[in-house]
């Protein structure tokens, strides 16, 4: 015990920033699998929670490759969990120093345990489309606080001041929301589509060609937002935040183009699946940027005063 203490980081180090990478990477790798679930039918792969079988913790061969598909979501779920403690554990002692990065790490730890029992709720429901889209929605959640975490271990700690011009921070915002609109959609799209994640899973009900093109509406909005916040950025110079909105406009070009086909193709399962996946880097994508709008109070005051020397010279 006292060589896992003594192990333990006293300072934000490569060893921590390995772990938040993962711990992201991992989030959205679990939404490619649990898409693969979905699109491959294997939801049911095994038919009851917490067990896959009434009589086996795992699958078994006579479930076929539905059950491995359903499993193996199962077991990533288990890993990012062991993840999830692995980094909480980590951070322990820079609790005092670094609360950021401590509530941060007990949220998304107490995300996964939520995570594990909506899906468990989703096969015990049969796939009922709400509780499916709740479980996706808790996955963005977690993706959101991940890059959180992973972005506050590459920043200086200590009070941070808003970086940026006010007009620039509010449309930030606004194409959150507007984000948070186009995931919410989507999952109420692929509710009502093909891809129920079983032949006899129950539908939304509603109508899956409206809902494609209501979901376009906010998806060109954000767009828009983006090449005004791409535009504005500019010539800030006190934050990084022109990087992470050229990234979120390169997802959004992807996610625009891979979603123009699918709805011309028949929306087929591989699309679908990576549409998913490109819905969770879309939302990490979005949380960097709302981060990078404050910075460093002692940095921030040194870039202005900076500038006001530039203007005056």
């Amino acid at each position: 015990m006292k060589r896992i203490i003594a192990w333990l980081p006293d300072r934000v180090d490569a060893r921590l920033k390995v772990i938040a990478w993962v711990y992201l990477i991992g989030q959205i790798v679990l939404v490619g699998t649990g898409g693969l679930v979905r699109l491959t039918s294997s939801g049911l792969g095994c038919p009851t929670w917490p067990k896959c079988t009434a009589d086996s913790l795992v699958n078994t061969p006579e479930m076929g490759i539905h059950g491995i598909i359903e499993f193996g979501n199962r077991l990533l779920g288990v890993l990012l969990g062991i993840i999830a403690i692995v980094a909480f554990v980590a951070i322990l002692k820079l609790r005092k120093q670094r609360p950021d990065l401590f509530w941060l790490t007990l949220l998304a730890g107490l995300g996964i345990p939520a995570q594990a029992v909506i899906g468990g709720l989703s096969v015990l429901t049969q796939l009922n489309p709400y509780v499916v889209g709740l479980h996706f929605v808790v996955s963005i959640v977690l993706v959101a606080l991940c890059t959180a975490f992973l972005m506050r271990l590459y920043t200086v700690p200590g009070p941070r001041v808003r970086a940026v011009p006010g007009w620039f921070a509010g449309v930030a915002h606004l194409t959150s929301f507007v984000v948070a609109i186009t995931i919410l959609v989507g999952i109420a799209t692929t509710g009502s589509g093909p891809h129920a994640g079983d032949a006899n899973a129950p539908r939304n009900g509603l109508n899956p060609e409206i809902l494609q093109h209501v979901h376009a509406i906010p998806a060109y909005v954000t767009f828009a937002l983006t090449l005004v916040l791409v535009v504005g950025s500019l010539r800030i110079r006190t934050t990084r935040v022109h990087r992470y909105a050229m990234y979120l406009l390169a997802v959004e070009v992807l996610q625009i183009g891979v979603g123009l086909i699918q709805a011309n193709t028949g929306l087929p399962g591989i699309l679908v699946g990576i549409h998913m996946m490109l819905a969770a880097t879309l939302a990490a994508a979005m949380t960097a940027v709302i981060l990078s709008l404050k910075a460093p109070a002692a940095a921030s005051a040194d870039a202005t005063v900076s500038a006001e020397d530039a203007v005056s010279a």
